[in-house]
């Protein structure tokens, strides 16, 4: 029996149109171009201006043109996952927002959040309503809208994040194209290193925790950075080697790019060389959930049928893994 792997057919994506430079950076907060650009690789970064504008208005123009791009109804769509950290709000979730924006009224829809690893976790997700033969048309959407959640008086942080959003379609495909394999994980014990202290249901808003600046990303950069090179390295090295992959048969490391440091490490340990690395990071900075399809966005140009491609990932959690894909349009 011929096996159903679920294979991207489509890519859409979206930045809003404000750049947020270093050099606008220097006049805000106590840092320089030359400090941002050696310890990040960011340039510039996207951000999302304007009254009640939330992550939803990233995803959907990323959705629409996705739809374009492959010639699809949204009526024919089965199901939509967006894999974000800045929900619009805290419920209905902003899959539900976004099939309604787009005219996915036959699909049935949900959020997942697992930080900057979550469009890893929804892409294997939606695979596997393909593989099974439940549904023929999945868009996965990773975005966010990192500048609502960005203490901008935090040096060590607000140059990092951006905003920006990128979705792709799975179908299923029966010639070897799609996703082959993928390495999940997640470890509890370090959520501490990095996340967001107040606005939950354990620390839910009021004036001292707003007061105390407690709804922004909190990061220990020293400790994420050392967690993030082990388990993305780590990850994509165990994908490889359960399908016998080198660093020759790789077309493209797509690396959430969280820094450029990690990227290189990573890179480094699968033994792939900087022309096979997709690096926009100088351009979005960190968009989250919004990366690893932006990547593909940018670098679909570069793809050709048949291209071995290593998804890799590291986030809050903390969360990180690596994904198999060969490339097939």
């Amino acid at each position: 029996m011929t096996k159903i792997r679920a294979m991207i057919t489509g890519v859409g994506g979206y930045v809003p149109e404000y750049i947020l430079t270093n050099q606008e950076l220097e006049k805000m907060i106590d840092t320089n171009d030359e400090w941002i650009t050696t310890r990040t690789g960011v340039k510039e970064r996207r951000i999302l201006k304007g009254e009640n504008m939330g992550t939803s208005h990233l995803a959907v123009p990323a959705v629409l043109e996705l739809l374009k791009k492959t010639n699809t109804k949204p009526e024919e769509i089965d199901l939509l996952i967006c894999s974000t950290t800045t929900p619009d709000f805290v419920f209905p979730a902003t899959a539900n927002i976004i099939s309604h924006e787009v005219g996915a009224t036959n699909a049935f829809s949900f959020d997942m959040q697992a930080a900057c690893s979550g469009f890893l976790f929804a892409l294997n997700t939606g695979a596997q309503y393909i593989e099974t033969g439940r549904y023929k048309k999945v868009i996965i959407v990773g975005a966010d809208k990192m500048s609502s959640i960005v203490d901008y008086t935090d040096r060590t942080t607000c140059v990092l994040f951006g905003d920006g959003a990128g979705a792709v379609m799975l179908e299923p495909n029966s010639e070897g194209f799609g996703l082959y394999d993928a390495v999940l994980k997640t470890n509890g014990a370090g959520h501490h290193h990095l996340h967001q202290k107040a606005g939950g249901s354990r620390r839910p808003p009021t004036h001292e925790t707003i007061d105390e600046r407690l709804h922004y990303v909190y990061q220990e950069g020293q400790a994420v950075f050392k967690h993030a090179v082990v388990g993305m390295a780590d990850a994509a090295a165990e994908v490889m080697e359960r399908n016998n992959l080198k660093g020759d048969d790789i077309a493209f490391l797509v690396p959430h790019q969280a820094n450029k440091r990690i990227i290189d490490a990573t890179a480094n340990r699968m033994g792939i060389n900087e022309e096979k690395i997709m690096l926009n990071i100088h351009r979005y900075g960190n968009t989250t959930n919004g990366t690893l399809p932006l990547c593909l966005w940018d670098f679909e140009k570069n793809l050709k049928k048949g291209d071995n491609l290593i998804f890799a990932a590291f986030g809050g959690g903390f969360t990180w893994g690596a994904i198999y894909l060969k490339w097939g349009i």
